[in-house]
């Protein structure tokens, strides 16, 4: 059995947690990792003939939480860049993960034990994001509940939402990419524990302890992230998201409306493809002639 105490204080100490400066190079190696993986086999060439453009679609997404946090916020857009040592260390890990001879940095994180680790510390790194902006958005609006849910989702998960603008930066143009038409596990994740935080913080429906709340969301996003990398498990929400859309969002009324009109709709689909039938020998009967 554990202690409760020493659960509680093993709790204490995971919130106290100093995210500079080896959190924070978790998060901009995982960036670096998506950004090249964003890029696939063109990697390597692109990083040659496009530096800039390069460092600076990898900024994008390190400091991709900030920039919208600011935004949403109204404060001055480039606020994330005013740590002059957050910058240079971000841009020692780009320079490092690009240019490295050999390309031994990437490929070392790529080892299956380091990027478990590194994996793990960039999940403690995001709920401690969700958490800053939830709590820096209460500074400034305490009573806009909508606003502290939002800005503690683009902290944890910004590198999605700017996916888009950061594409945009390496000339690709890819509008589908928009977070929530596709929603990705990080920013479902990002979802539930901005929520979490935000009743933690101005209600009375969660009477657990602040250090343990961080502290199970912490090890929520750990789990799901070494189960995604050890077992392949990508997002067990859908199950979730299937019932709910089944139950709230017109899915049974949908199924009801099928076994109903099935032969209905049957018979419409078969007329449908008889006349294109008929229209395709019509135009091939047309062209033929024409010929």
């Amino acid at each position: 059995m554990i202690d409760p105490e020493a659960f509680l204080d093993l709790a204490n100490q995971v919130t106290k947690l100093k995210m500079w400066p080896y959190f924070d190079v978790a998060h901009c190696v995982m960036a670096c990792l998506a950004v090249r993986e964003d890029l696939g086999a063109g990697s390597i060439p692109f990083s040659r003939k496009h530096p800039i453009a390069c460092w600076l679609s990898t900024m994008m997404v390190i400091f991709a939480g900030g920039f919208l946090a600011s935004l949403f916020l109204g404060e001055p857009l480039l606020t994330p860049f005013r740590n002059t040592q957050a910058v240079l260390l971000a841009s020692a890990v780009w320079y490092a993960m690009f240019y490295s001879p050999f390309d031994v940095v990437y490929k070392l994180s790529k080892f299956l034990p380091v990027k478990i680790v590194i994996a793990a510390m960039k999940e403690v790194y995001r709920c401690k994001k969700v958490f800053d902006g939830v709590s820096h958005a209460a500074k400034l609006f305490p009573n806009a509940w909508m606003i502290l849910f939002i800005t503690g989702l683009v902290k944890g998960n910004g590198g999605g939402f700017i996916k888009i603008l950061e594409r945009l930066v390496r000339g690709v143009w890819t509008p589908t990419a928009f977070e929530f038409l596709q929603p990705s596990f990080p920013t479902k994740a990002c979802i539930v524990a901005s929520i979490i935080f935000v009743l933690d913080k101005k209600t009375e429906f969660i009477s657990a302890p602040h250090a343990l709340v961080y502290f199970g969301i912490v090890i929520f996003f750990v789990y799901f992230k070494l189960s995604s990398l050890l077992l392949g498990i990508h997002d067990p929400f859908i199950p979730f998201e299937n019932l709910c859309c089944a139950v709230f969002f017109g899915g049974i009324w949908d199924s009801m409306q099928r076994a109903l009109g099935g032969n209905k709709n049957a018979d419409s689909a078969a007329k449908n493809e008889v006349k294109a039938s008929k229209t395709e020998d019509g135009q091939t009967h047309a062209h033929k002639k024409n010929e």
